[in-house]
C-alpha cells in the first residue's frame, strides 16, 4: 500500500484572509462611521438643553427680554458647539433656531447629514446597504415653558 503524501494548500491561507478580512473591514468601518454621527447627535441634544438651562436665568425685567432672551440662547448654543471642526461645515446662524413665542423658548438643530459625507465618505456594502443609513437631517431640539 501506498502511503499518501500530504495535500499541498496553495493560497488557502490568502482566501481565508480575503474573507475574514471582508467581515473586519464591515464591522470597523461601521463603527467608525456610525460613531461621529452618534457623537454629534449627543452634542447637539446636550448643547440645546444647556441654551435652554442658561437661558432661564436672564431676568424677565430685561428691556427686550425676548430678544435678549434669544441672543443668549444663540451664545450659549455657539458656544456649545464650537469644539466641531470646520471640515463638518456646521454653522449655528444656519443650522440651529432659536424661538421664543407665547412664553415658549425652543432651540433647534437641524444639520443635514450629507455634510458628514465630506469627512467620513458612505459606503454601499452589499447585504448591508448604505453605511452608515443616517436619515436626511439630525435634529436635536430642547424647549421650555416660561
Amino acid at each position: 500500500m501506498k502511503a499518501s503524501l500530504p495535500h499541498k494548500q496553495k493560497g488557502a491561507a490568502a482566501i481565508e484572509f480575503a474573507l475574514v478580512f471582508i467581515i473586519f473591514f464591515g464591522v470597523f468601518y461601521g463603527i467608525i462611521s456610525y460613531s461621529l454621527p452618534l457623537l454629534l447627535m449627543q452634542s447637539f441634544n446636550q448643547s440645546t438643553a444647556e441654551a435652554v438651562r442658561r437661558s432661564v436665568a436672564l431676568d424677565p425685567a430685561t428691556p427686550g427680554y425676548d430678544a435678549a432672551l434669544i441672543n443668549r440662547a444663540t451664545t450659549e448654543l455657539s458656544t456649545q458647539l464650537a469644539w466641531i471642526p470646520a471640515a463638518l461645515n456646521f454653522n449655528v446662524a444656519t443650522d440651529a433656531s432659536t424661538t421664543y413665542t407665547s412664553g415658549l423658548l425652543t432651540v433647534a438643530i437641524h444639520y443635514p447629514s450629507n455634510k458628514i459625507n465630506a469627512v467620513i465618505p458612505f459606503l454601499t456594502l452589499p447585504g448591508i446597504g448604505r453605511v452608515p443609513n443616517l436619515p436626511a437631517t439630525l435634529t436635536a431640539s430642547a424647549s421650555l415653558q416660561f
